[in-house]
């Protein structure tokens, strides 16, 4: 019974310093200002509580995703593939601009609907985009990170060097993504629960269009940088 024992105590320590090594790696990206963090933030700023909290799981849900896709090799074929690599950054382009264009365009309807009451429903899904709601939020999430394809780039780049030879690709991938899954959900806390402390500042409309022409100008132009291959 020892033999077997040994055999399968040296992989385990394998992947605990593959799972190290990786956890580093997507600890800085996570830390790396970019637009999930813009998400987060606009929307936890808004008041939108629920919906902040559905575009946290919606792009964790991608990134997970992306982690699957990689370790069956899936994602190596949207980059060997010109024509779908193409295809999905400009869709993911395509989006980005239009989420841009549509709270800019809503701080003009704003600024012309000044004179209404404040507060209602209307003016709330004016700002955020949208309903508070969980699921609203988790599609925009997974929508994002999905037609995002530095991101499946990314994993195809670097996931196959922290899987151990001998170790089963799915399950080594499901776990390293679990980790980026984890500092990502954990550091969104961190933006969701500082966002919410900007939320007595924005209750005016002024402070409330310059943080969607802000959160705007931002997506449109990881949309721009999307569409030009930067």
């Amino acid at each position: 019974m020892i033999p077997p024992l040994v055999t399968l105590q040296s992989p385990i320590m394998i992947d605990v310093s593959a799972l190290w090594g990786f956890a580093v790696i997507v600890g800085v990206l996570t830390l790396t200002p970019g637009l999930d963090t813009v998400l987060i933030l606009r929307t936890a700023a808004l008041g939108q509580r629920r919906r902040a909290w559905g575009v946290l799981l919606g792009i964790q849900t991608g990134t997970l995703t992306w982690g699957v896709l990689s370790a069956l090799g899936v994602t190596a074929l949207l980059t060997a593939s010109h024509l779908a690599y193409e295809i999905v950054r400009w869709a993911g382009a395509a989006y980005l601009v239009w989420m841009a264009g549509r709270m800019l365009w809503s701080t003009r309807r704003r600024t012309a609907g000044a004179g209404r009451a404040e507060g209602t429903e209307e003016t709330d899904r004016l700002w955020a985009g949208g309903l508070d709601t969980l699921l609203g939020g988790w599609r925009q999430g997974v929508v994002t990170n999905l037609l995002n394809p530095k991101v499946g780039a990314f994993y195809v780049a670097v996931l196959p060097h922290f899987i151990p030879a001998g170790t089963s690709h799915l399950a080594m991938g499901v776990l390293l993504a679990g980790v980026h899954v984890a500092l990502g959900a954990l550091w969104s806390c961190v933006l969701i629960g500082f966002a919410r402390t900007l939320r007595d500042r924005l209750q005016r409309d002024a402070a409330r269009r310059l943080l969607d022409r802000v959160a705007g100008t931002v997506i449109g132009a990881f949309g721009v940088r999307l569409a030009l291959g930067d």
